[in-house]
């Protein structure tokens, strides 16, 4: 390791402090303001709030709608990553430890699928949704998100299980392990590190994505928390501190996931990273 002067370690510090500050600055203030009325925002954008207004997390959540949202967004983020962690696994083992014809161009198709905008194929699955009666539906957008997480999901999977050496699998069929055994039972317990790396960042793309939400979901009932955000501003502009605390309830469970997990989430990263390498 070079060494490292004292003042490029102070210049560094620095930078990092000026780096946090402008990341979680806007952050706090949101998670400030979400406790301090409409009123008393206007009188000071920037003020403390005393007293603290914690029932307006009940009123968000109970007659605004942001338990229905909420539940949605449970729904839909666990199920899709469920399915996702499930097939994708298994594609994934299969591509790594299998030959069969038209691998290599067959996983670079589904592979390609991730250099189009997302804005790409809305149309089409927009058309296939009300075709099999899927549009509006919470169905159809677990599909929808467990079909774009695949690419990922299928890059870091394969090269995790293509790390795996081959006298592992060679002595679990010498005690007469099934293919179906040899994945559920062996395989998949080793690559548990960039499984969980996956359901990670598939989980917080789930949770915050818009896009596919605003289009294929229409009804109020079937809203996820972003889109329910979005509606809840058109309808109540001028109500800066109620938006700030329906803000408030949707990343609340990413800061807690990462406040409980971080030491679990960045050495499943790094697992999952130098299986990709």
């Amino acid at each position: 390791m070079l060494p490292v002067s004292r003042v490029t370690r102070i210049l560094i510090a620095g930078a990092l402090a000026i780096f946090t500050a402008l990341w979680t600055g806007p952050v706090l203030w949101m998670g400030v303001l979400s406790l301090r009325t409409n009123a008393e925002f206007y009188r000071d954008p920037y003020g403390l709030p005393f007293p603290a207004h914690w029932d307006k997390f009940r009123v968000a959540w109970i007659e605004f709608g942001y338990q229905t949202y909420f539940r949605n967004s449970v729904i839909v983020a666990v199920t899709a990553v469920l399915i996702l962690i499930i097939v994708g696994s298994m594609a994934a083992f299969f591509f790594a430890r299998y030959q069969f014809p038209l691998k290599e161009p067959l996983y670079l198709l589904i592979f390609a699928a991730i250099m189009l905008p997302p804005q790409v194929p809305l149309l089409a699955l927009f058309q296939i949704l009300v075709r099999y009666g899927l549009y509006n539906t919470l169905t159809g957008l677990i599909l929808v998100y467990a079909a774009s997480g695949l690419p990922v999901t299928l890059y870091l999977l394969r090269a995790f299980f293509a790390q795996i050496p081959q006298e592992i699998e060679e002595a679990a069929r010498i005690e007469g392990a099934s293919d179906w055994r040899l994945y559920w039972q062996v395989m998949f317990p080793i690559a548990r590190p960039a499984v969980v790396a996956v359901t990670i960042i598939n989980f917080v793309e789930f949770w915050n994505e818009f896009l596919y939400a605003v289009v294929l979901i229409n009804e109020q009932a079937s809203r996820t928390l972003p889109l329910g955000i979005m509606f809840f501003m058109g309808d109540r502009e001028q109500d800066v501190g109620m938006v700030a605390t329906g803000l408030a309830i949707t990343i609340l469970p990413v800061l807690v996931l990462y406040a409980f997990f971080s030491e679990r989430i960045t050495q499943s990263l790094a697992a999952g990273a130098l299986g990709a390498s």
